[in-house]
């Protein structure tokens, strides 16, 4: 458990003012980066990350332009997601065929988590297969097309292609958000690929055999999910462990897997307020040693998110002023920050590897711009009617 006594930034409110000044930095800094072609990238500076798009990124950044009412930027990275995936049609058609026979393909062989701004496959060595991102585009895909009524024909081709690929792979184990553990089944995984495929199915796109099986994915995951993806009243970093990690708040907002006032989605906000925040800046999971370990402003506002959700909207807005207060030079964003780092004699090789931890990260404005928006203190935006109905055990 993390030391709640631990020294740490004293956080304000920064008023609606410096709010207001970021929102407007980030939503200029992220359609100044976005690619003709629609890509974001992650990070303009950032070693690692530059020259790179992320589908769960940039689906979440999508999201919160969206939301903001950039519609043409949303559109236009839906398109570059459109053209990775029917570029590849062949490839993933084989894998689907190859995993329905029983024969699934080795982790390398199924797709990347990233690609070049391009649409190309990376040619760097990464930690690639992921299957949370291409969840997380169906889910705000899906999300925009409820928000303003948009017809859905223009990616037809790459919505069956993302379902069928889904459908035959979600209890595969893979990378989780972070590009570790990839032995484990993870629970942030399995609920991006749940949203997104009850969410494509609400819109009532789908043909009847898709939608189908979208239903019934979703209600296998659910019950693996009840079964063994929760401890102590709160979801788990990966099933069959105690363990908590804070991407796990995305399932109970924006992306709504999970009620934010069941059991269990009240018992995981406060397992993460609990476990995993500090001074209202709120670390991954408690063994991080990513450059040490510090704690992350897009957490920071999905915990904000949750709350907000759940109606606690003073509890969100402080929040939010934690991660305004993280901005360098009062309007940018960062990766993570270095205070009340968990494991700090791993902050140096980090920088030693990469340099300084990426700033500003793309991810991190949007996901300010995202709580600002559920606040009102930007334009006002309705809540999707899309989420999903709960049983009885909140799942």
């Amino acid at each position: 458990m993390i030391d709640k006594s631990m020294p740490g930034s004293a956080v304000t409110s920064n008023g609606d003012a410096a709010v207001h000044s970021i929102v407007q930095a980030s939503t200029e800094l992220i359609l100044e980066q976005q690619t003709p072609g629609g890509a974001y990238p992650a990070s303009p500076s950032f070693s690692a990350y530059a020259g790179y798009c992320w589908f769960r990124d940039g689906s979440y950044i999508a999201d919160a332009m969206s939301a903001a009412g950039h519609i043409d930027s949303a559109e236009r990275f839906f398109d570059w997601c459109s053209n990775v995936l029917t570029s590849r049609s062949g490839r993933i058609r084989h894998i689907v065929a190859e995993s329905l026979a029983g024969r699934p393909p080795a982790d390398e062989q199924m797709l990347p988590t990233r690609f070049t701004l391009e649409g190309d496959d990376g040619n760097d060595e990464w930690w690639d297969f992921q299957l949370d991102g291409y969840g997380t585009w169906l889910w705000a895909l899906a999300e925009h097309s409820a928000r303003y009524g948009r017809p859905l024909e223009r990616w037809a081709e790459a919505i069956a292609l993302t379902v069928d690929y889904l459908a035959c792979s979600w209890d595969r184990p893979c990378y989780d958000w972070w590009e570790e553990a990839a032995q484990h089944v993870h629970v942030s995984t399995l609920g991006c690929i749940s949203s997104g495929l009850a969410s494509i199915v609400a819109t009532g796109h789908l043909e009847e055999t898709s939608a189908l099986r979208s239903t019934e994915t979703v209600e296998l995951i659910r019950r693996r999910v009840q079964n063994d993806g929760v401890r102590n009243t709160h979801l788990t970093k990966w099933l069959g462990t105690d363990a908590l990690d804070a991407s796990l708040l995305a399932l109970i907002a924006p992306m709504n897997f999970l009620e934010p006032v069941s059991p269990v989605g009240k018992g995981t906000v406060s397992a993460v307020e609990e476990q995993l925040t500090v001074n209202n800046g709120v670390h991954r999971y408690l063994t991080d040693s990513y450059y040490g370990g510090g704690q992350w402003p897009l957490l920071s506002c999905f915990l904000g998110l949750a709350q907000e959700a759940a109606g606690n909207r003073p509890r969100a807005r402080e929040l939010l002023d934690w991660a305004a207060s993280t901005a360098r030079g009062g309007t940018e964003l960062p990766e993570q920050v270095e205070d009340n780092l968990l494991d700090a004699e791993y902050l140096q090789p980090w920088i030693d590897r990469w340099g300084p931890s990426a700033s500003p990260l793309l991810w991190s404005h949007a996901m300010f711009i995202r709580l600002a928006t559920a606040l009102d203190i930007t334009r006002h935006t309705d809540r999707s009617a899309s989420g999903l109905q709960t049983n009885e055990k909140g799942l």
